[in-house]
């Protein structure tokens, strides 16, 4: 229980800071944007853009952020990332990965080696499959595993993007953005820094760059394939 107890103690702080922050959003909430991170302790969602207002962000998170969910009826847009744009007047969705995804590498190890795990784990990961599996073979001859990995996790940031994009239940006003978290030094830049690359399905650099100049330097891929 001490874990518990740390934890107390810092809600303890977090309250006393916070107990006069909620004064506007206690009835309903108008969130910006809705944020996908993968649930990774590294991937700190709100911390990572400065934020610390409430109601300014919506944020989601599971293994390997994805926005798919398995109904009854066929894959559609998870609930969880789907309610603030249905709901809160909502329309900005930004799905980001991260460099050395845990998820992304379970999903890769199942796909060339069939590695099994829970069956929790096993089905999370079965919804990623189809959005890892085609870019295997595309994979280039140059790069070890850890690169294989960082460039998967471009791809399936772009795969969960286009769902987003291909679905009739986000408004095609809905701003859609791909970024990459990096803790791992591999996009040259500062730890902690998030790297554009994927807005509303547009991948290549260089048209990023000339589209979005306020934000060139952030503009960044390691695989444009």
């Amino acid at each position: 229980m001490k874990t518990l107890v740390d934890l107390l103690d810092r809600n303890a702080d977090h309250a006393e800071a916070f107990q006069s922050r909620f004064g506007a959003v206690q009835d309903a909430q108008y969130p910006d944007a809705v944020t996908v991170c993968c649930s990774d302790s590294r991937v700190l969602q709100d911390h990572i853009w400065g934020n610390d207002e409430p109601g300014h962000l919506f944020t989601c998170g599971n293994i390997g952020n994805r926005v798919v969910q398995r109904t009854d009826t066929g894959l559609a847009v998870s609930g969880d990332v789907l309610y603030p744009i249905a709901h809160t007047e909502t329309d900005t969705a930004i799905v980001m990965g991260h460099t050395g995804c845990g998820a992304v590498t379970a999903t890769y190890n199942a796909l060339t080696d069939g590695v099994s795990e829970p069956a929790g784990i096993e089905h999370c990961l079965s919804l990623l499959e189809p959005y890892i599996e085609p870019a295997l073979d595309e994979l280039p001859n140059d790069v070890d595993r850890a690169g294989e990995i960082n460039r998967l996790v471009e791809y399936n940031v772009d795969r969960q993007v286009d769902f987003l994009l291909d679905s009739d239940d986000v408004p095609d006003d809905t701003d859609i953005a791909g970024v990459v978290y990096d803790f791992q030094d591999v996009y040259g830049g500062r730890r902690g820094e998030v790297h554009v690359i994927n807005v509303d399905g547009e991948t290549a650099v260089e048209t990023l760059r000339a589209s979005y100049p306020d934000i060139e330097s952030r503009i960044e891929r390691l695989w444009e394939y």
